[in-house]
């Protein structure tokens, strides 16, 4: 529990004259705090809520600063500016004449939150205090001078929480459904920004293991994953890389792997059995992935279940490559190839027909494996993030293109 010894303050325009009665300078006209100080930061959002910027104010001289709201209020009694920005209970200390008060859509409100911390040596005492501080008596000290109280015990959940950066890490394919995703995430947990970097799986991985930030991987195969989980099969994981987060990993989608034409299908394909037969002619022109990235490994099997030889088809100017699924989606959309193969929800978000899908018999599952890394600073919320994909409200928009 954190414990909001929480008091309401005002943010107030206090002005020079009032002060010490003499002429006032012609500039700086304001005196605010500096931009890493709360009181700075309040006066920002005000500046902001008329429009104002302060870059240019600054620029022309019209702005100068505190490194605290102290020297805020000693600029305006001083009188070397004309007005400044500051609280009320600097103003009443220093009988400073306040001349308007900020709303809270100017600037928020003006909360100071109290906690006693975990490396307290004396928990129990400092909780003490801080009861103390909540009480009648206290209270009476803080509201003669302008605070008011708040005074609830607020749970640390819904306390204020500190701002926090997630990069994830995901397959190209899952582009659009997490671009969605993001603004509905954000919107419930203002405080965490969620940052992509999509790819392929395998270029996804070789950055994880070349030392990339990364709070959460999500692949389009299981391959890429287990090459970095220490618990995977050895024969997989060759390198014994250890980046999984023990109990953090999950299978989350399943994708179906599909064969797409372009526009008005020239070539008149429908199956993959009549591809295969194209292909043995020499009579196709597809494109797939490469050797290193799921939808290419897949791909592989396709052509090795119908007993095709990749590197003959290759050497014969049948196959074309892309280094993720969209650089494929991309070749099948802008008609520069017969065919290609793809995973179906990138085929129903670039609008491509599709005409065959490959069964598990030829190509095995499509499963999308996710987890924290260990080497996440945000592990606690990045395992938020994962536990919210897995709710039926993002699932809705999985689903809406083609995952399950």
């Amino acid at each position: 529990m954190k414990k909001a010894l929480s008091l309401l303050l005002a943010l107030c325009l206090v002005l020079a004259l009032a002060a010490c009665g003499a002429s006032a300078p012609k500039t700086p006209l304001l005196v605010m705090g500096n931009s890493d100080v709360p009181v700075g930061q309040y006066t920002q959002k005000i500046l902001d809520y008329y429009g104002l910027e302060e870059e240019t104010l600054a620029g022309a001289g019209l702005i100068t600063y505190g490194s605290n709201v102290k020297e805020v209020t000693t600029q305006v009694k001083e009188g070397s500016v004309n007005a400044g920005v500051i609280y009320c209970t600097d103003a009443f200390s220093a009988g400073l004449t306040v001349v308007d008060n900020a709303t809270a859509e100017m600037c928020g409100q003006v909360i100071y939150p109290a906690a006693v911390l975990k490396t307290s040596q004396h928990p129990a005492q400092a909780q003490a205090f801080l009861d103390y501080l909540s009480s009648p008596e206290a209270m009476a000290v803080f509201e003669a001078v302008g605070f008011s109280p708040v005074g609830e015990t607020i749970p640390a959940a819904e306390a204020a929480e500190e701002p926090v950066e997630l990069i994830v890490f995901a397959a190209a394919s899952m582009t659009e459904t997490l671009t969605q995703i993001q603004a509905m995430y954000q919107a419930a947990h203002p405080n965490v920004t969620l940052v992509y970097n999509f790819d392929s799986s395998g270029t996804l991985k070789t950055q994880i293991q070349e030392g990339a930030d990364c709070d959460v991987f999500i692949s389009a195969g299981q391959k890429q994953m287990n090459q970095l989980d220490i618990s995977a099969d050895p024969k997989v994981n060759t390198d014994e890389l250890d980046f999984v987060l023990e109990g953090s990993r999950l299978d989350l989608l399943e994708n179906k792997v599909t064969l797409v034409v372009p526009e008005g299908n020239p070539k008149g394909i429908e199956s993959f059995d009549q591809l295969a037969g194209l292909l043995k002619a020499g009579d196709v022109f597809l494109a797939m992935g490469n050797s290193d990235v799921p939808v290419g490994q897949y791909t592989q099997k396709i052509l090795a279940f119908y007993g095709l030889d990749e590197e003959a088809l290759a050497a014969a100017g049948t196959l074309t490559y892309g280094s993720n699924v969209k650089e494929v989606t991309t070749q099948v959309k802008e008609g520069s190839v017969d065919c290609g193969v793809v995973y179906c929800t990138d085929a129903f978000s670039a609008e491509l027909t599709v005409v065959d899908s490959a069964t598990a018999e030829m190509c095995g599952q499509v499963i999308y494996p996710a987890a924290v890394l260990n080497i996440s600073a945000h592990a606690e919320e990045a395992q938020a993030f994962l536990d919210f994909l897995s709710t039926e409200e993002a699932m809705e928009v999985f689903k809406a293109v083609g995952f399950s």
